[in-house]
């Protein structure tokens, strides 16, 4: 009996998140990309017991996304001068 309660609160835990990411009315795609993209390179998903891989996993997300925007503006920059 419990692990059908358990199974129904973590359906409906489920569905009320559905719920609010696509809700219209709620906050906008780019707001939400935004939040996500912050919650990602701040290491929100990490062991907040460990502050070793908290601050590991910031610092090598904030190198790969320096590291990709770089690759941009180099690809940007070559397409530009190879014209």
């Amino acid at each position: 009996m419990a692990e059908r309660h358990d199974s129904d609160s973590e359906s409906r835990r489920i569905l009320e998140r559905i719920a609010r990411e696509t809700d219209p009315a709620g906050n906008s795609f780019v707001a939400r990309s935004a939040k996500g993209v912050r919650d990602h390179v701040t290491a929100a998903d990490a062991d907040r017991a460990d502050p070793i891989e908290i601050w590991g996993t910031r610092i090598g997300r904030t190198l790969g996304l320096l590291l990709t925007l770089g690759l941009m503006v180099w690809l940007v920059l070559y397409i530009i001068r190879g014209s």
